[in-house]
């Protein structure tokens, strides 16, 4: 075999073995999410095989990701694309679905010939059976074998262990009879039944997996391996490996191209569809100095590009992180299941040991008792001997107990939880956020970027004192003291004048406002521009202008006022316009008995205009708050007992964020690396919100309800079948039905709507 890892590409690929259910999956990408060089993992469980994104192309660890897999109990090598050409019968035979047709056509002749033509006691009979059952034991068992195998090595036992000692336990007694000429029935349909049926379980289970990973493998599968590199002197174009691009590359989009990294549009216009990355339904124009992300459809344009960041520093690999982080990641909830999986497996066996020698050993009492309970439950098929029912018995009780399903209640409901929020543009740190995301008692919004706009607006402007005979000097004074500010506020104020003066000492007050010197018609001034309440606590005399501020304010302006050393120069009114979902989120909010806040750094006045607009209670509105400040009133809510989710813009919001229960970012694909939020939405609406915590909430639910599942299940089976109400053939198809109820309970999630 050829183990090379192609040079050019950042994504290396294994073959797994051993792995033989959702549970195997999962300890398999938690193994290579472990290395450090690797940046994120996925497992295709029906074909065996992993897939590995390096966080660096450069330097692969091939080496490390096979031993941490074979420490894990999964020995693995780089996959051969080359070794599919020469598949043999035995590797065509090793997928799921090979396996179950395999035991279906031996298994089903047993089953006419024993329950319609009733020949089970026909000595030919027998010996047909046998051939059958060794045929499925050779080619379905050896997964099971050699799983089990590769656990016991290092010292753990699993699902593959059960399974294995299930059917050789009927297998072995079945051979026992046939060889040493008794006349009894024997169980090799029962012994080969065990491994179609859980087979056939698997298969689903593992078609039913992918179903509940498919955005996570969408997302894995859209950025392209190659670009169109322009050559910076010539101007000529060449196909390249996306691992050969660097920051500055020019690359070229033609339309149907997908995106191979992120950059800055440099010429020419298109419309980018960025639904995969944001859940934004509508393709978003994009013109020369507008952003765009690796993963993203180019659709009815020619663009040139500069690369901004490749491979693992892209928005799209930052996504894949979060989402493969998330699904990988343990709810609280679920330490009670990993505690009992932990020591199931041994307190099974021992209960297959104490069944089977309280059936060999006390054949009539175990009987009386049974007979007893059966008028009340069913009658079935009864072994004939004391040492037939202690192996039949024991045998049932190794396959009905499988803690698949317990193993698999609390991951697969996270996996499509993630993945149907990730199709609507919402980012999910873990399960602990989910978890916390469906308790949340409260939730305090931040104004500016998150229920308006973002982008506000000067609204009119009132000059109170001339300090320049040049008309409109004081507004353009404003503006430009304004321009070295990044708040939205000095933004928007800042773009309404091009004039460039030069201040001294310019310096910002974080959630004040600004100030700097410059001498003036040989006076040296002090300006300060920012909030009245700043203007006032410098000793400026704010009370002019009061009729016009009041008029803006009522409206749900912001003002700012421009100073010159004690005096008020100007009073500035900006509007930031509200989100056209706002009022309906305050609502479906208010409608789930969530107490909603709105918190923001604008006077009193302001505020309620604002929370009147949506229908915040006035008592709901903390104004007049610096940043510093915000975290300090979440943790006032706390101490009252509330649960709180604070939503901000990521900004100036990170103490807050922290602070909170639940941290909820409006964020931008490319911030999604540095934020400190539990949730981060890709697009701005905060309809996203409501639709976020339902989401949680029913995820929660899900998790509960496949955890009492599967308690209950092994809670009622395994007595049953200790008492010899259920034939191994019975549980197999119990144990697979089992984890199939609790995939398909989580896989409703993919549908769920508010």
């Amino acid at each position: 075999m050829s183990e090379t890892l192609n040079p050019t590409t950042n994504i290396a690929e294994f073959t797994v073995d051993g792995m033989t259910c959702g549970n195997c999956a999962r300890h398999v990408t938690e193994a290579l999410q472990s290395v450090p060089e690797v940046g994120s993992a996925g497992v295709a469980l029906e074909s065996g095989r992993a897939t590995v994104r390096w966080r660096n192309p450069a330097q692969p660890n091939i080496s490390a990701a096979i031993a941490v897999l074979r420490e894990a109990g999964y020995p693995a090598h780089l996959h051969d694309p080359d070794a599919i050409k020469s598949k043999n019968v035995f590797s065509a035979l090793s997928s799921w679905r090979a396996t179950a047709l395999v035991g279906m056509i031996a298994l089903v002749p047993m089953l006419a010939a024993e329950w319609i033509f009733g020949v089970a006691m026909e000595s030919w009979y027998q010996w047909v059976a046998f051939v059958l059952a060794t045929i499925v034991q050779v080619f379905g068992g050896a997964r099971f074998y050699r799983g089990a195998w590769a656990q016991l090595k290092i010292g753990n036992s699993n699902m593959d262990t059960l399974v294995s000692l299930g059917s050789t336990t009927a297998y072995i007694y079945s051979l026992w009879v046939l060889l040493s000429g008794r006349h009894e029935h024997v169980y090799f349909m029962e012994a080969a039944g065990i491994i179609t049926l859980v087979s056939v379980g698997h298969w689903l289970e593992a078609r039913a997996g992918a179903k509940a990973s498919s955005a996570l493998e969408k997302l894995l599968n859209l950025a392209p391996q190659t670009a169109r590199l322009r050559d910076p002197q010539s101007g000529a174009e060449r196909e390249v490996p996306v691992a050969d691009l660097r920051e500055n590359d020019t690359i070229l989009l033609r339309p149907g191209n997908r995106v191979p990294v992120d950059g800055i549009v440099l010429e020419g216009a298109s419309a980018l569809d960025e639904s995969m990355l944001t859940g934004e339904s509508l393709p978003m124009d994009k013109t020369s100095g507008d952003q765009i992300y690796g993963g993203t459809l180019n659709v009815n344009g020619l663009i040139a590009v500069r690369v901004t960041a490749v491979g693992e520093g892209t928005a799209l690999a930052n996504i894949i992180a979060a989402v493969q982080r998330a699904q990988s990641s343990r709810a609280s909830i679920q330490r009670l299941g990993d505690k009992v999986s932990s020591i199931f497996v041994p307190i099974v066996v021992v209960i297959a040991i104490a069944t089977a020698l309280w059936w060999g050993l006390n054949f009539e009492g175990a009987k009386k008792l049974h007979d007893a309970i059966a008028p009340q439950l069913w009658m079935i098929h009864f072994p004939q001997t004391a040492v037939a029912a202690a192996f039949i018995f024991a045998a049932a009780v190794l396959i009905v107990a499988c803690p698949c399903a317990m193993g698999l209640a609390t991951p697969v409901a996270i996996m499509a939880g993630t993945n149907a929020a990730a199709q609507r543009g919402i980012l999910i740190r873990d399960g602990v956020a989910l978890e916390k995301a469906g308790k949340i008692t409260a939730v305090m919004f931040d104004k500016t970027g998150t229920l308006t706009v973002g982008k506000p607006s000067v609204g009119d402007c009132k000059v109170l004192q001339n300090i320049s005979p040049e008309a409109g000097y004081e507004f353009q004074l404003a503006a430009a003291l304004a321009r070295g500010s990044t708040h939205p506020l000095s933004l928007a104020l800042a773009k309404t004048s091009p004039r460039e003066i030069t201040f001294t000492n310019w310096r910002e007050v974080c959630g004040s406002g600004v100030a700097g010197e410059l001498t003036l018609q040989n006076k040296n001034w002090l300006f300060r521009l920012g909030s009245l309440k700043w203007l006032q606590e410098t000793g400026v005399n704010v009370t002019a202008g009061k009729t016009f501020a009041d008029h803006w304010m009522s409206q749900g302006a912001t003002i700012l006022g421009l100073s010159g050393d004690s005096q008020l120069i100007a009073l500035i009114a900006l509007r930031d316009t509200l989100k056209s979902g706002a009022e309906k989120v305050v609502k479906q909010l208010g409608a789930k008995n969530l107490q909603v806040y709105l918190i923001t750094g604008d006077n009193q006045l302001t505020a309620h205009a604002i929370a009147q607009q949506i229908g915040l209670k006035p008592e709901n509105v903390f104004a007049e708050i610096r940043p510093e400040q915000k975290a300090d009133l979440v943790k006032k809510l706390q101490q009252k007992g509330e649960r709180v989710a604070f939503v901000g813009d990521g900004i100036n919001d990170a103490p807050a964020l922290e602070q909170a229960d639940l941290g909820i970012a409006v964020s931008k694909a490319s911030d999604v690396a540095h934020e400190a939020a539990d949730i981060i939405l890709l697009k701005s609406e905060i309809e996203a919100i409501p639709e976020t915590l339902g989401l949680a909430g029913a995820t929660l639910r899900t998790i509960k309800q496949n955890l009492f599942w599967a308690f209950f299940y092994n809670a009622a089976a395994i007595p049953l079948a200790a008492l010899g109400f259920m034939s191994p053939l019975l549980c197999a198809a119990a144990m697979g039905l089992s984890d199939l109820i609790v995939i398909g309970n989580a896989l409703r999630l993919r549908r769920w709507k508010m």
